[in-house]
């Protein structure tokens, strides 16, 4: 067995920590706990921790400032950051304070342990996430062109939307995934040396979702693999094309994307778009 990847639990709520931990131990992993933030903190001072699950409520110290403490004495631990008081300034918060995640309460055991498994195995950098803008009707950042970081920035935006229906949060969701994962692909050629602009507004009325890739852009006059570009009467008609040039099957993304918000709409080059959700 190589070596134990050691986790540490920081909530005041007992079955916080039994609900986690019965879903996170396996084999190679050492899990602890603290009921405290300043206990939580005295302990990675005194030893380092792979990752740090921690809440945002907590007697003596705050989960947002233990994950500033954190990055002060051990910049190279991760921070999962979890709340039932979810709000836009504490996601920010997390987000300038570099917390690998940010889940509020209720969360899904499925979907902390996806994400525990990305901070464990995955290599992230300091600078892999630039904040840009950081107001709670505003929020604008720039980041490395890696899949990693795209997933990651996903969970900080989903919880952004938590104001929405369930299944209109969930739409908007992936239709921003499909955007930012082509800028990345497409835009970017998953160079991490590249970084993609993103930023969300919200305004009385709508949520906006604006992406800007560094690629040369494209023109949906130029995407007959895709099926955006099938005449109404032929919506199978690139997947033709698709397997005469050897591509994937695939290509409904942008078609997609266009059926889960109100409006989508690309500027003239094709490198930057905007999606528009209308409050209803």
């Amino acid at each position: 067995m190589g070596v134990l990847k050691r986790i540490l639990i920081v909530d005041d709520d007992p079955d916080v920590h039994d609900l986690l931990t019965a879903a996170l131990q396996v084999n190679d992993r050492q899990i602890e706990s603290a009921y405290d933030g300043l206990e939580g903190l005295h302990r990675v001072e005194a030893a380092a921790y792979d990752l740090v699950i921690t809440d945002v409520n907590m007697p003596g110290l705050d989960g947002i400032a233990l994950t500033e403490r954190i990055r002060a004495v051990r910049p190279e631990t991760r921070v999962v950051v979890m709340t039932v008081a979810n709000t836009s300034e504490n996601i920010i918060r997390a987000i300038r304070e570099r917390a690998f995640s940010y889940f509020s309460k209720p969360f899904t055991t499925t979907a902390v342990v996806e994400m525990v498994e990305r901070a464990l195995r995955g290599t992230p950098r300091l600078d892999d996430i630039e904040v840009l803008s950081a107001s709670p009707n505003w929020l604008g950042l720039r980041l490395r062109c890696k899949m990693e970081t795209a997933e990651r920035i996903m969970q900080f935006f989903r919880e952004m939307g938590m104001s929405l229906p369930a299944s209109e949060q969930e739409n908007i969701a992936i239709a921003f995934r499909e955007i930012l994962l082509n800028a990345i692909e497409h835009g970017a050629r998953n160079d991490p040396n590249k970084k993609v602009t993103i930023t969300y507004i919200r305004v009385a009325g709508a949520l906006i979702y604006y992406v800007r890739d560094p690629g040369k852009g494209f023109s949906f006059q130029e995407l007959p693999h895709a099926a955006v570009s099938n005449p109404t009467d032929s919506v199978f008609q690139h997947a033709e094309l698709r397997q005469q040039l050897g591509l994937r099957p695939g290509g409904f993304g942008l078609l997609m994307t266009r059926q889960l918000v109100d409006e989508m709409i690309y500027s003239q080059a094709g490198n930057e778009v905007l999606l528009i959700k209308y409050l209803r």
